[in-house]
């Protein structure tokens, strides 16, 4: 049985009169990168790095300055499905036709049915379908549910770098678009892999739930 604490699920709130002001400081401190990217520096994403720093203005706008870099030279929103149709073959990684019970898009990860061996490559898919579960979010959506289902998966799946690097674009570059992670009949040697390597910030590692199909509690959340 997991150890982990009972998840809770907040609410996303509108942002507050103390939010509305730090998100026009970041706008200041962003400077003309405001004006040229409009569409990226909307209220709504200045206020996830916000969150994501815990409202600290200096390291909010410094993590969205290196993100703002980082769409420039990654250009994400250009990866066409040529350039992962290889990476999607066994179905590893897509967007459910369903939703959570909160309206949120669910992205489905089955990280058994791997297919490459470069990190590089499966990252790049990894961010194309990231890319196009925010391209089709309702207005007013900004996070979404991923369900990893480790059906097939086997001690040969772990690969530390991958995880990290997923770990670290969810968090850098994709900053509160978690609402919950659900780790479906995970192994539990996955589990203690995932507990002796911190590879989530607290606040991220909160929205991750274990749950297990011979453990009807661990179904709730």
């Amino acid at each position: 049985m997991s150890s982990r604490e009972p998840l809770e699920i907040p609410e996303r709130a509108s942002p507050s009169e103390t939010e509305k002001a730090k998100i026009n400081e970041v706008i200041k401190l962003l400077g003309m990168a405001a004006t040229r990217f409009p569409g990226q520096c909307s209220d709504a994403a200045i206020l996830r790095f916000l969150r994501a720093r815990n409202l600290n203005v200096k390291k909010a706008t410094k993590m969205f300055k290196e993100n703002l870099k980082w769409r420039l030279v990654y250009k994400p929103d250009r990866i066409q499905w040529d350039d992962v149709a290889q990476e999607a073959a066994t179905g590893k990684i897509y967007r459910a036709n369903y939703v959570d019970k909160h309206e949120r898009t669910v992205l489905v990860l089955r990280p058994g049915f791997q297919n490459t061996n470069s990190v590089e490559d499966q990252i790049r898919y990894l961010v194309y379908c990231m890319e196009s579960a925010i391209s089709r979010l309702e207005h007013g959506q900004e996070d979404m549910v991923w369900l990893i289902n480790f059906q097939r998966w086997n001690a040969s799946c772990i690969s530390v770098k991958a995880t990290r690097e997923t770990a670290h674009m969810l968090q850098d570059r994709y900053p509160e678009r978690l609402g919950i992670a659900i780790l479906y009949s995970p192994p539990k040697l996955f589990e203690s892999f995932w507990l002796l390597e911190p590879f989530l910030e607290q606040k991220t590692d909160k929205k991750v739930k274990f749950v297990y199909s011979d453990q009807p509690h661990t179904k709730r959340y």
